[in-house]
């Protein structure tokens, strides 16, 4: 399978890049698929741990699944070593347009294994991450981008991504949050401090709900794509627009999934997330305890019926 995208052109239009972040279960093929057909211009992969991904088929044919039209796609890995994360990215690179670490996951899990969040305290070692993909992928357009959190000593974030971008990485996405913090209101000042440092393009995120929000974030940083997470699970066609998820994007949503054979639980959660918003709270009791994939059919021709 033939890539020719070229993430790195598609910054130099000047516009805002709308990026569907790698989430946990939810931003696999089919949820791709879905927010492709509202305006998402790129998207992640959940994060998929490199070492695993090496070590088994089974876990390759689980983790990474896509096609072609299914682009321009960044496969997100885990890792704690240059080398297999190099590894990794070889395999997929010809079914991808680029790879990004994970150094933002602040799950305790992640930080023990020495993933995710611990990697914003190893610059060098990001660094050699970053030279080690480089180096080791043919394709010059293949990109190679981190997705960090910032520390609360904005020098130590910003020394990390100069360290990054010297080893040529092709852009850094921003959480502006710390590791430990969660629900706390997101930094916007910290990422436009990265980006007034970098040369690189830098995508802002956290708690983007809204088209709205992408402009003004945009105003206030500077930043050159931002990415959603939880605003598109509940909205999966916010990147259009729509204040919340119209009632086209939740039949395309059972389309997709059906064409692509998505197991009840993941097609179900997904649908709770997006009639959140438009239904009441008895609605939600019904919907939420359905069990099949006939009864949540029939429950959205009843209730909302067809578009």
């Amino acid at each position: 399978m033939d890539r020719h995208i070229n993430v790195m052109d598609m910054f130099e239009t000047g516009k805002v890049l709308k990026v569907c972040a790698p989430m946990v279960r939810y931003s696999k093929l089919a949820f791709r698929c879905l927010v492709r057909k509202y305006d998402c211009d790129v998207c992640f992969t959940p994060m998929i741990v490199a070492a695993d991904f090496m070590r088994s088929v089974k876990a390759r044919d689980s983790e990474f699944t896509t096609k072609r039209a299914d682009q321009p796609l960044i496969v997100q890995f885990a890792a704690k070593d240059a080398q297999t994360l190099a590894d990794a990215a070889c395999v997929v690179a010809p079914f991808s347009d680029g790879v990004d670490v994970n150094c933002g996951c602040p799950q305790r899990w992640a930080m023990s294994e020495g993933y995710g969040a611990c990697l914003i305290n190893k610059p060098d070692l990001v660094k050699d991450m970053v030279r080690q993909v480089r180096n080791q992928i043919e394709n010059p357009n293949y990109t190679m981008s981190i997705k960090i959190r910032i520390h609360k000593d904005m020098r130590k974030t910003v020394d990390l991504c100069q360290k990054a971008e010297s080893a040529g990485v092709s852009w850094i996405t921003v959480h502006g949050r710390t590791s430990d913090e969660r629900h706390q209101p997101v930094h916007y000042d910290a990422i436009k401090t990265i980006k007034d440092s970098l040369s690189i393009p830098v995508i802002a995120n956290g708690d983007i709900k809204t088209l709205r929000d992408v402009e003004s974030i945009q105003n206030l940083t500077g930043v050159d794509g931002v990415m959603a997470a939880r605003g598109l699970l509940a909205n999966p066609a916010m990147f259009a627009g729509y204040e919340e998820t119209p009632l086209e994007c939740i039949w395309d949503w059972v389309d997709i999934a059906l064409e692509h054979g998505t197991p009840f639980t993941c097609f179900h959660h997904h649908l709770i997330y997006m009639l959140e918003r438009i239904s009441s709270q008895p609605e939600r009791r019904v919907f939420n305890s359905l069990s099949s994939t006939s009864a949540v059919i029939d429950y959205l021709d009843n209730t909302y019926g067809s578009v």
